[in-house]
């Protein structure tokens, strides 16, 4: 081990010790809360399901309204951070007649999978899976229990691959403490999408036939404590519905926003190999280098690259020099502020049908 890995190594040792601590006393002095499930949603194929999820202590972290208070989205957020996670928690999951069981990591975080015949069958493009703690016991008694959901593309014409933070939602990304501060007082209704972005997803899911199935994968390095939020920021924001792959915030992984991204993009790709993938990013991080790789290493694969522009002038001439390289690999990029913009570009790749640019326009332009 190299001196660099040393401090890193204590950091971990020391969160861990600390966790461990925390959760000692608690259950000594009959303090602990009601164990719970958190399934994050989940991918996969006919011939394989994927669901990760977390097993925590219950904090009291309540659903988030428009009109609620600064005091309350503070609260929220804290009682998110100080999740008290169940390392080491048995988990049977099932779906129809299978079952596997996982155990949870220190961070009380688990993953499944399911071998599957190819004949999945069945109606929708989402599929149930259950989750049944059986150790620890939770305090108070009773079964713990909770439905995952796992998303299988059927008919798709490409795949979509986004990132979230100053993509979709507004973020402030390039600033830290800026980005905590929204972050930390808002929630899911009072979070901002850029104007037209659900109706450009919904016409990407929708293809260019209007009435496609296209997943869309979300990839962000924000950290699993806010896994609820970014869901119903979603749901709330009529923003099409797909899986989230963020990060777990550890000393080991902070500061690995590259790594992280291009290994989600790599894992998919490989998952789903007949099928081609759009891009979408920002220029605020490393997005427009990140996809310039995924392109390289996956020849033919990427259908276009969207990097919303949200940096100076002087990071806009990286951007274009990367739209350069990518033009001679046979990938066209379109940089931009302006999602109609975007929705133009994809209509004339034949992505989405030209009706749709109206309807994007319409919502960039709503009030409100």
């Amino acid at each position: 081990m190299t001196w660099r890995w040393r401090p890193i190594t204590a950091a971990r040792d020391v969160e861990r010790w600390v966790d461990d601590l925390r959760f000692g006393f608690k259950r000594r002095f009959g303090l602990l809360g009601r164990f719970q499930i958190l399934p994050y949603r989940g991918h996969g194929t006919d011939r394989q399901l994927f669901l990760r999820g977390r097993v925590l202590e219950e904090e009291g972290v309540t659903r988030s309204a428009r009109d609620d208070t600064l005091a309350e989205n503070l609260l929220n957020m804290a009682r998110r951070f100080n999740s008290g996670e169940v390392a080491g928690a048995r988990v049977r999951a099932t779906f129809r007649a299978l079952e596997v069981h996982a155990t949870a990591d220190e961070e009380g975080f688990f993953d499944v999978s399911f071998e599957l015949d190819g004949s999945l069958g069945g109606p929708g493009l989402w599929h149930e899976v259950g989750l049944h703690l059986l150790h620890p016991p939770s305090p108070g008694g009773g079964p713990v229990r909770s439905t995952g959901r796992v998303l299988v593309p059927s008919g798709a014409e490409f795949g979509v691959i986004s990132d979230l933070d100053d993509t979709v939602v507004q973020s402030s990304a390039t600033n830290v403490l800026k980005m905590a501060w929204i972050v930390a007082r808002n929630n899911a209704h009072t979070r901002l999408p850029f104007e037209g972005v659900s109706a450009f997803y919904e016409a990407l899911r929708g293809g260019p036939g209007g009435e496609g199935s296209n997943p869309i994968f979300y990839v962000s390095s924000s950290p699993w404590n806010i896994y609820d939020l970014l869901e119903d920021f979603l749901d709330v924001h009529g923003v099409p519905a797909g899986p989230l792959f963020l990060k777990d915030w550890s000393p080991t992984t902070l500061g690995k926003h590259h790594d992280h991204k291009l290994s989600i993009i790599r894992t998919l790709l490989a998952t789903y190999p007949d099928l081609p993938f759009v891009l979408i990013g920002d220029s605020g991080e490393k997005d427009p280098e990140i996809y310039h790789q995924a392109v390289i290493e996956h020849p033919g694969r990427i259908k276009a690259v969207y990097i919303r522009d949200v940096t100076s002038p002087e990071r806009d001439l990286e951007v274009h020099a990367i739209a350069e390289k990518l033009s001679a690999h046979g990938v066209a990029m379109a940089l931009t502020g302006d999602t109609v913009k975007a929705a133009e570009h994809a209509a004339e790749l034949g992505l989405i049908p030209p009706g749709a640019i109206d309807r994007v326009r319409a919502r960039r332009d709503a009030p409100g």
